[in-house]
């Protein structure tokens, strides 16, 4: 056996025990141990590590444990104090596409609402959930976090809110996404996308007093969802308008 000290800094310590959020401590591994490996067994997944120093050197996963190593690990939202570090999570793209775990249904209906693509289902495994991240290049959030330490993982986030309002401003706040909202161009049951419609096209779907005074509609392509302005749109104008002033809204 061997002996390493660990610091994780800022959001990283939410996976810790009290007593070793914010400060230094010893961890004895045995030898030959992948630092990857060992940063997941101290219950931090790899998705929230963006930066490790290793003696003040910056090092990637597959770096092997030493004895008497110094261990320094940063999330992405907090640079690291070194010239040139190596970055080790990748960064999601302006407009990232989604997939989202069973727990997050009601965040997944938010984002489509800001224009987002989001894959949901409520019956998805952790291995089609994983496999979607990968294979789609989708950012996975998740409430699970053993499903974070898929290796085949590499762009995802732990959603730490519990209400569904507060996770959409979580996700936006963290991916920065203020900037990409393109509300009601997304279906909120199946996520395709929505293209305005004819009246005449849909009108044996509507209710009378929608046929009598609505002629504006948006159908959805994949699912044929029928959408109108109402008094829906302007609440949601208004919750976008207070997600990008970054103030606090109720969850609805």
């Amino acid at each position: 056996m061997a002996d390493a000290t660990f610091r994780f800094h800022a959001e990283l310590n939410d996976f810790l025990p009290g007593n070793r959020r914010g400060v230094p401590f010893g961890h004895a591994f045995e030898r030959r141990a992948a630092i990857k490996d060992v940063i997941e067994s101290l219950g931090v997944p790899h998705t929230e590590v963006d930066v490790i120093l290793a003696e003040g050197h910056s090092v990637g996963f597959d770096y092997i444990l030493r004895d008497g190593d110094r261990i320094e690990v940063y999330p992405w939202s907090l640079a690291a104090p070194v010239p040139s570090p190596r970055h080790l999570r990748p960064r999601p793209p302006a407009v990232p596409r989604f997939v989202l775990d069973a727990h997050l249904g009601r965040l997944a209906r938010y984002l489509r609402l800001l224009g987002f693509d989001c894959r949901y289902r409520n019956d998805a495994t952790d291995g089609e959930l994983a496999a979607c991240a990968d294979e789609e290049d989708r950012v996975l959030l998740t409430r699970d976090r053993p499903l974070l330490k898929r290796k085949r993982i590499r762009m995802a986030h732990f959603v730490r809110a519990d209400d569904p309002w507060r996770q959409v401003e979580e996700v936006c706040d963290t991916l920065d996404l203020h900037g990409a909202f393109a509300p009601f161009t997304r279906c909120t049951r199946c996520n395709g996308r929505l293209v305005e419609v004819d009246k005449a096209a849909i009108i044996e779907q509507l209710e009378p007093l929608t046929k009598r005074y609505v002629d504006d509609f948006l159908q959805c392509e994949a699912c044929g969802q029928v959408y109108w302005h109402g008094s829906h749109v302007a609440h949601m104008q208004a919750l976008v308008a207070r997600l990008r002033q970054g103030r606090a809204s109720p969850a609805t």
